[in-house]
């Protein structure tokens, strides 16, 4: 079981974003990294195809997982552990000890 899933709210630990918040819309847990919405934009040469126009597209590149942090109830970045409750196991938030959804 993952720390971090997709559609988790998390917050920027290091980097040029560093503070922000977005949502997870992808992980990609052998690379350790994962891609959040709206976080480290990168412009990319786009050839024409059917579908898509050519030219310069602003889109997300991944981001290592070291320096997201999930969202606790309080707005705070949290640390995330693992118990079991009711015979599964689940994520909870370090610093509320509450459980995490999803």
């Amino acid at each position: 079981m993952n720390k971090i899933k997709k559609g988790d709210s998390v917050v920027v630990l290091a980097g040029k974003d560093k503070g922000r918040s977005g949502e997870v819309l992808q992980v990609m847990p052998k690379e350790d990294r994962a891609v959040v919405r709206g976080i480290n934009m990168v412009k990319r040469h786009q050839r024409q195809s059917q579908t898509q126009e050519a030219g310069i597209i602003n889109k997300e590149a991944s981001i290592h997982l070291s320096n997201i942090a999930i969202v606790a109830k309080d707005g705070k970045p949290t640390r995330v552990g693992f118990s079991v409750v009711d015979g599964k196991k689940v994520r909870v938030a370090k610093r509320t000890g509450d459980v995490i959804d999803g």
